[in-house]
């Protein structure tokens, strides 16, 4: 073992110069940055009311739907199939040949009927089957609506689907689709 080294007078005036100069305060942690001004997002005036007397007619072409149609829901997406068979199917000129009803359902009990349906369409070689999911108006949150075109665009089901469109009124329009199934192999 080493015997500890005895400071000269030399070391031991230079070592208490440097204790004397040192600040021996324990410095304060940093403080975190204040927070950024909290943003504020302008919120678009809702449209002028028009005025209207009593007795006077409504006008009911506007759409009383505060969540919008369905096809404007699915953007309009690029026609996949014969233009000439997509034009009747928008028209309703075309008989699905196979429908699942699925307002009522809950969300857990939908997507695997849908699922499911959509399987065994494609596996019957069906080519048209129309899918009612309901307005949602009378809740105002129209989930299956909102779902539906997700869970048809995502897989096992894309590969089996060449076109999703919004229904014709008269298979059930906004409150339901035309799924248009490929061919199968």
């Amino acid at each position: 073992m080493r015997r500890p080294r005895h400071l000269s007078a030399d070391e031991r005036a230079l070592w208490d110069h440097v204790a004397r100069t040192v600040d021996r305060r324990v410095p304060e942690p940093p403080q975190p940055a204040p927070p950024p001004p909290p943003v504020t997002v302008a919120k678009p005036s809702p449209p002028p009311i028009t005025p209207f007397r009593l007795g006077e007619r409504a006008d009911h072409h506007g759409t009383r739907n505060l969540i919008g149609g369905l096809a404007q829901d699915m953007g309009r997406p690029p026609v996949q199939m014969d233009a000439r068979a997509f034009q009747k199917l928008t028209r309703g000129k075309l008989r699905p040949e196979g429908r699942i009803d699925l307002h009522g359902m809950t969300l857990d009990q939908a997507h695997p009927a849908l699922t499911n349906f959509i399987l065994m369409s494609h596996a019957a070689g069906r080519r048209l089957v129309l899918v009612i999911t309901g307005k949602g108006l009378t809740t105002g949150k129209g989930q299956l609506r909102r779902q539906v075109p997700l869970w048809l665009s995502l897989a096992p089901l894309s590969p089996l689907i060449l076109q999703t469109t919004a229904a014709h009124i008269s298979h059930g329009g906004d409150g339901a689709l035309y799924v248009y199934l490929r061919r199968t192999r």
